[in-house]
């Protein structure tokens, strides 16, 4: 079955396109100025609607196996295609700990049927403790595995930093680094600012994150190899990477959406939904990274997806866990900043952006309409989590469609 696909605006490579029409055929997709005539095309009227290549979601956390309630493969996958994603890489947090090629050949094995591609961040300390390496080059060589770190978990030990960096240049392995001291961050609840002083909150401090960045980039210049650091929050470390990457060090990052929308303010009201490592910083945090976005510092933005249970987030703020839901808000919030940052600059960090970092092709493609408005419940909701302070209210922004080996599939319908 061929589809034309009527006035869709394309944006690609950084540009954004008036509206055309396109002629889908199996793998290939291409802008015709009319109607042809073949017999079995389906006609679709898209006006409003918008197509890019498909989404990567760099950093994206799950429950199984073992922590079933909170994800399962199955509700992740329809979650992560509801939201206009082909691809994810997933955190190794689960229990057990992903640490091995038989618990990467479990997630390849239970996610193959689906039409997104999951792809494993294998811990690189057993079970994210920090300390004893894992079978790296075994997940590697006989799992594919070539995204490491410990997800959630900050990598403190500078030794075993080192020694990571080592393996992983045997085969153009890349770490993925959460960093922050977990010393200066202990019993933090939120930024350490007024507000958390206000609200008598023990804070975590930019520097818990910019001292971490300067040690780890320090050994990454002794040691080489590859470093992508994920979810920045601070000035000091959106200042410390462009820096490393002017001096030319293998050096990338990325930034959870939820931080370019939601700030320290938001806290005020105790709602746990908006307790989040690292936390919301102040607004100089948050135009630092917008600025790091636009000059090419920050390569990604990611959905920082981390479900909880209703037990682990309803309850006192300094008992509450830390994360917050974030697939099926994502095309909201990317409407909300393309005022501030731009469409064209915000789907480059959504494509290009992170499909060089794995050094993969995208062949999906999106179709989102940035203007249906729509509720987010129960109803809606595809995820198993629903811990996200937009919940239960009226979004901008819905994908519509994806296409993906021939498929033009229908993902989500108000």
């Amino acid at each position: 079955m061929a589809y034309l696909l009527k006035n869709l605006s394309l944006i690609d490579k950084g540009v954004i396109q008036s509206p055309k029409n396109f002629l889908i055929e199996g793998d290939l997709i291409r802008e015709i100025d009319f109607e042809e005539g073949a017999s079995e095309v389906q006609v679709l009227d898209l006006t409003g609607c918008v197509i890019t290549r498909s989404w990567v979601d760099l950093r994206c956390s799950m429950g199984e196996p073992g922590l079933e309630y909170r994800e399962t493969i199955e509700s992740l996958c329809n979650s992560l295609l509801v939201s206009g994603f082909s691809k994810a890489i997933v955190l190794p947090n689960t229990d057990p700990v992903i640490q091995s090629k038989s618990e990467v050949e479990f997630i390849h094995s239970k996610s193959r049927d689906y039409l997104v591609d999951l792809e494993v961040m294998g811990a690189v300390t057993k079970n994210c403790q920090g300390e004893d390496l894992t079978e790296i080059l075994d997940m590697h060589f006989q799992g594919g595995i070539k995204v490491f770190g410990d997800g959630l978990k900050t990598l403190a030990n500078p030794d075993r930093y080192m020694k990571i960096l080592q393996y992983l240049k045997k085969f153009d392995g890349v770490l993925f680094d959460h960093a922050y001291d977990p010393l200066l961050s202990i019993f933090g609840q939120m930024h350490e600012g007024e507000i958390s002083t206000a609200l008598g909150m023990k804070g975590i401090p930019n520097l818990a994150e910019d001292i971490a960045i300067q040690r780890n980039l320090d050994i990454l210049r002794y040691a080489g190899g590859r470093v992508h650091f994920q979810s920045l929050s601070t000035k000091k470390g959106v200042e410390l990477i462009r820096k490393a990457k002017e001096e030319g060090l293998a050096v990338t990052s990325d930034v959870s959406i939820y931080q370019l929308i939601f700030s320290e303010q938001d806290l005020v009201g105790f709602d746990s939904n908006f307790k989040v490592k690292p936390p919301f910083r102040g607004n100089e945090d948050r135009l630092a990274i917008i600025e790091g976005l636009k000059d090419g510092t920050i390569d990604a933005i990611v959905s920082n997806h981390n479900p909880q249970d209703f037990d682990s987030k309803f309850s006192e703020f300094d008992l509450a866990s830390f994360g917050m839901s974030g697939l099926q808000t994502f095309l909201p919030a990317l409407v909300i900043l393309s005022n501030e940052i731009g469409w064209e600059l915000l789907i480059q960090k959504i494509t290009e952006g992170p499909a060089s970092i794995l050094g993969h092709t995208l062949e999906a493609w999106t179709i989102f309409d940035p203007n249906t408005e729509w509720i987010y419940d129960e109803k809606a909701n595809r995820s198993l989590s629903s811990n996200h302070p937009w919940y239960g209210q009226k979004l901008k922004g819905m994908v519509k469609y994806m296409i993906k080996g021939g498929q033009l599939v229908k993902v989500y319908e108000a």
